[in-house]
């Protein structure tokens, strides 16, 4: 489908660089957050839902998954604003033949069909809105009467310090580290329960709940590298760092996840908010 009007700054993001590294590392992520990918199955299937809608979808992995389980009983769609990403998800919903559907739009802004959709969900796809009241109350005209929201976004910086720790080693060899704000858009946008709940009341749905969960979860020690050097705020910092630069900060930054590490794996505990709403 055609790309509509979308936040001009996250555009070129995921349409960039961090949307060609989310590409790349499509295998190592999936199998990374796995875990979400079910919850999210479980719910949509526990609320015997038959059209929804994946925001921020990404690669695609939720979507199919959940095309996989409505099978021909159902339709299953995902919107984000990453054409670079959504090329992936569509090619893999065509190798696998299954009828999942892809909009190239911002969410926030997007003409949807009313009353359209009777689930919600999304696996880390919603902390990125300029305008998130604007972005919940455009979805919630798009959801039936009844209609389920099950969303998981990352809690607090604090509560996951193994996402920051490539920043924190990293900090006092880059200049251009860009700080972390709170509230705006990005990573742990949705971290503060109160705010979040405000969001959701304020456009529209009811029945909120914020239930914290914490999800073990591993990698392959061969992925590290993959993952902090091009993932993240060193991940877009390191694209223009020279080769002496990039050696120092690659070397400090996988020394400082030896906490993590367990062999071959990677292991750490991911701190999130399972969201929940009704139309």
């Amino acid at each position: 489908m055609d790309t509509h009007e979308t936040n001009n700054e996250q555009a070129a993001l995921w349409n960039g660089v961090s949307g060609r590294a989310w590409v790349d590392a499509q295998q190592a992520l999936d199998r990374l957050f796995a875990p979400f990918e079910d919850l999210l199955v479980s719910a949509v299937t526990a609320a015997s839902a038959r059209t929804v809608l994946d925001v921020g979808c990404g690669t695609g992995s939720t979507t199919l998954a959940v095309a996989r389980r409505l099978g021909g009983n159902g339709r299953s769609v995902g919107i984000d604003i990453s054409a670079p990403m959504l090329a992936l998800a569509r090619a893999r919903a065509e190798a696998e033949h299954l009828p999942a559907q892809f909009i190239c739009a911002d969410a926030e802004r997007y003409a949807f069909e009313p009353a359209l959709f009777d689930a919600f969900i999304s696996r880390f796809g919603v902390m990125f809105f300029e305008r998130p009241v604007d972005a919940f109350a455009n979805l919630r005209r798009a959801a039936q009467p009844g209609a389920t929201l099950h969303l998981i976004a990352w809690r607090s910086p604090a509560d996951n310090p193994f996402m920051t720790t490539a920043e924190r080693a990293a900090a006092p060899l880059l200049s251009d580290l860009p700080p972390r704000k709170a509230d705006a858009p990005g990573q742990f946008a949705f971290a503060n329960r109160d705010r979040v709940h405000t969001i959701l009341q304020d456009s529209g749905w009811r029945e909120i709940a914020l239930d914290p969960i914490d999800v073990n979860c591993t990698m392959p020690r061969r992925d590290l590298e993959q993952y902090v050097t091009r993932l993240g705020p060193v991940g877009l910092v390191l694209q223009n760092a020279d080769e002496t630069t990039r050696a120092r900060i690659v070397e400090t930054v996988l020394s400082a996840f030896d906490a993590y590490m367990h062999g071959e794996e990677v292991r750490f505990t991911a701190a999130c908010w399972m969201i929940g709403g009704r139309a």
